[in-house]
Parts: structure tokens; sequence; C-alpha cells
């Protein structure tokens, strides 16, 4: 089995009135749902969009700085994600397409690269 993160960016989701977001929520938790009940999902959720309350820790100076706010100014930030652990790329489309259509808004998948656990 093989992890893969489906995300989007804040930005991609567009200008959208209250109701049109109301009806979104149910399609996306029932395909979260699907995922779970596949027992393919690792975690699922959407980030604070106020990036004020978020914080950047920064070591590469030697010595640790954290501070308020996203690391770098940038027009695009992280909205969501959802990380889930199938036998195969395509199982990773479908499930990619299928939270695409229940948001609203484009996806976009990575696969996580191997990871060596230590005994």
């Amino acid at each position: 089995m093989t992890e893969y993160l489906i995300y989007f960016n804040q930005q991609w989701v567009g200008d959208h009135t209250e109701e049109w977001f109301r009806e979104r929520g149910p399609l996306s938790r029932a395909v979260v749902d699907e995922i779970e009940a596949a027992g393919q999902l690792v975690y699922a959720g959407g980030l604070e969009e106020e990036l004020d309350v978020a914080f950047s820790a920064d070591a590469t100076s030697g010595t640790l700085i954290l501070t308020d706010g996203p690391f770098v100014e940038t027009k695009e930030f992280l909205g969501g994600l959802t990380i889930v652990d199938v036998p195969d790329l395509e199982t990773a489309r479908t499930w990619a397409g299928k939270i695409a259509e229940g948001c609203g808004w484009p996806q976009e998948v990575r696969p996580f690269k191997p990871f060596s656990r230590r005994a």
C-alpha cells in the first residue's frame, strides 16, 4: 500500500455563496466516509483560513526562531488535505476525483516518499 496526499490550495476554491458551501459539505463528507469505510483513510481535514493563527518554526540558522504568520509571504496556501493509504495509483486517482467532485474545486495528488521505520 502507498500513502497519497490529496490536497488543495485555498485559492483554488473560488468565490461562492454560503448556500453553495453548505450544499458541498455533505457531499465532501460522504466521500471521506466512503474512503474510511474502504479502510483507506489516514486523515482528512480543512485548515483555518485566517493566517493570523498560523506560526512558523525555522532552525536553518542554527537557532530556532518561532514567528507569527506563514513562513513566507505567498499568494497561495494550503486549504485542506486528505491522506489515503491505497493499493495503487488508480485508486488514489479515483478518490481524488470523488473529492474534487464533492468539494467542487481542484485537488492535487502526490505520493509520499517511502518512510523507513526504525524498530
